[in-house]
């Protein structure tokens, strides 16, 4: 599948959830999306999570 394939599929999804659920329900659907892709990024080693914890840890023990 190709990444536009794949981008229509995800927008016809959100969709459909916001036809038949209304529009909390497809926020919902499409911020639990969100939060699997970023912890599907954290498991094939694309995001490293210390990196991150640094990067804006560092922001809130300066303040």
């Amino acid at each position: 599948m190709s990444r536009q394939q794949f981008g229509f599929l995800v927008g016809f999804l959100t969709v459909a959830v916001w036809a038949v659920a209304g529009f909390g329900a497809a926020v919902a659907a499409v911020g639990v999306g969100v939060a699997g892709w970023f912890v599907g990024r954290v498991l094939d080693g694309q995001v490293d999570v210390a990196e991150l914890v640094d990067r804006f840890g560092s922001r809130s023990k300066a303040r």
